[in-house]
């Protein structure tokens, strides 16, 4: 199962830190594991919560308190195994976009080094 740390969920939902932590505290659907040290842990089901939950605040233009009481009946509706699905696929979607984020960073990493060097030359 895949975690996120608060800043790659930052960067995911593009909301800002103060913000997430806000709506950790106003939406209780959305429940961060905190390590040893208090750091949040996010689950890819949290993530997905978060990005639900940012557009119906900024694109359908819901209330924070309407937002809430839609994720609960969308988390409580009837087609409980077309979510399970859905959410299965967007987990391993997001699986893999860190995957290839990583990726694509240390194949970058090598080629500034290089730079430096002959730059330094």
């Amino acid at each position: 199962m895949a975690s996120y740390s608060i800043g790659d969920v930052e960067r995911l939902v593009g909301a800002k830190v103060h913000v997430i932590r806000y709506w950790e505290k106003e939406i209780p659907l959305i429940q961060p594991r905190k390590d040893g040290f208090g750091r949040r842990t996010y689950s890819s089901r949290d993530v997905r919560i978060l990005l639900r939950l940012k557009h119906l605040l900024h694109v359908r233009r819901f209330t924070l308190e309407g937002a809430r009481e839609q994720l609960l009946r969308e988390m409580s509706g009837q087609d409980q195994n077309i979510r399970a699905e859905i959410e299965a696929l967007r987990s391993s979607l997001m699986d893999l976009f860190f995957l290839i984020r990583k990726s694509a960073e240390s194949l970058e990493e090598p080629a500034v080094m290089q730079k430096t060097r002959t730059s330094d030359d």
